[in-house]
């Protein structure tokens, strides 16, 4: 009987709350919410009207009396008001019961400020969290993806978001050195809009250009290229307007957020102490986040620091798993980092 009825009353939820999707763990039940991190108000009255995947719909294509915006910036709250209403939304949605409020870990940027901490726990607090936790997002990968992080050796994470990416290498449960970059997914859509408009006068929208980014980018180059029809409006007479392009212009848009990515990761081995960088030619580097399912990106790293580098099956749940698992033990809050 108990059984039947404990992920009803287990209240504590992680959630990773990322610049492009959030993610919510419930304990005793997983990963329960996978969505986009968008609102769509009302302009006049804030009213709101869709969060997640309903309101990314509307992104670029509402009226004037409708505005769909993406409340995080760089893995951090850029509108506190509607952060608060979409973490209000999404705990609402992942509750069963509703009397109790959640206790919450939240996983955040490796370099966010003290300030930033502060709005982030405010939000949630306000949204109707009784106790609100904070990790960092590469010790939640990390623990997501299953890495030794307990072990007196070293182990080096790469998180890929959308607004940020994470560099840390990790040791007994610490994180020795970390480098964060405000590249990630959203950097890659932005180039790729910006070289459809600069090469051919063809104006994009977000959607559009993370389209193109999931179906013919990469990194590195491939053994096929491929080409995609992209549609978009004429920058020149105003018409809508259709062109093919091929997978190697985009991933020559994509040179400079990718370059940016790899330098984070050369710079975090050249500052790492000699014993643990030296650990990473068995280990080698592990890839989390959805920006590290852009395809080749491993084996460029890979060719660049000359060290294997593994990719988990689904990148993009490895912050929520991570900060699920600490979760389901609560006794190990403090010794994880979380605050």
């Amino acid at each position: 009987m108990w059984k039947k009825f404990k992920g009803y009353f287990s209240n504590d939820i992680a959630i990773d709350l990322g610049t492009a999707n959030t993610l919510v763990y419930v304990r005793d039940r997983g990963i329960v919410i996978n969505e986009p991190s968008v609102v769509a108000l009302k302009q006049d009255s804030k009213t709101v009207l869709a969060v997640g995947i309903e309101a990314k719909k509307m992104l670029g294509r509402t009226p004037g009396s409708i505005k769909a915006i993406r409340p995080m910036k760089s893995g951090v709250i850029s509108d506190f008001d509607v952060a608060e209403q979409m973490i209000r939304y999404f705990i609402k949605k992942a509750q069963k019961n509703k009397l109790r409020k959640p206790r919450v870990i939240i996983a955040v940027p490796g370099d966010i400020t003290g300030v930033e901490k502060r709005a982030v726990k405010e939000s949630a607090i306000n949204a109707g969290a009784r106790d609100v936790y904070l990790i960092e997002e590469p010790m939640a990968a990390a623990i997501g993806v299953d890495m030794p992080v307990g072990e007196p050796r070293g182990n080096m994470i790469v998180d890929i978001g959308g607004g940020t990416t994470d560099v840390a290498l990790i040791s007994l449960a610490g994180i020795v050195y970390a480098q964060s970059v405000r590249v990630g997914g959203d950097a890659m859509d932005e180039v790729i809009a910006q070289y459809m408009r600069r090469m051919y006068n063809l104006m994009i929208g977000e959607s559009t250009a993370e389209d193109i980014k999931i179906r013919i980018g990469s990194a590195y180059p491939v053994e096929q290229e491929y080409e995609m029809e992209v549609r978009g409006r004429d920058n020149v007479n105003g018409l809508p307007r259709t062109l093919t392009i091929t997978s190697k212009e985009i991933r020559e848009a994509l040179q400079e957020p990718v370059s940016q990515i790899v330098d984070a990761v050369r710079n975090c081995l050249e500052k790492s102490p000699p014993e643990l960088a030296a650990d990473l030619l068995d280990r080698g580097i592990v890839l989390a986040g959805g920006g590290s399912m852009l395809t080749g990106l491993d084996q460029l790293i890979s060719e660049q620091t000359g060290l294997l580098v593994h990719r988990p099956d689904s990148p993009l749940e490895a912050v929520a798993e991570g900060a699920g698992k600490v979760l389901e033990d609560l006794d190990v809050l403090h010794n994880q980092g979380l605050n």
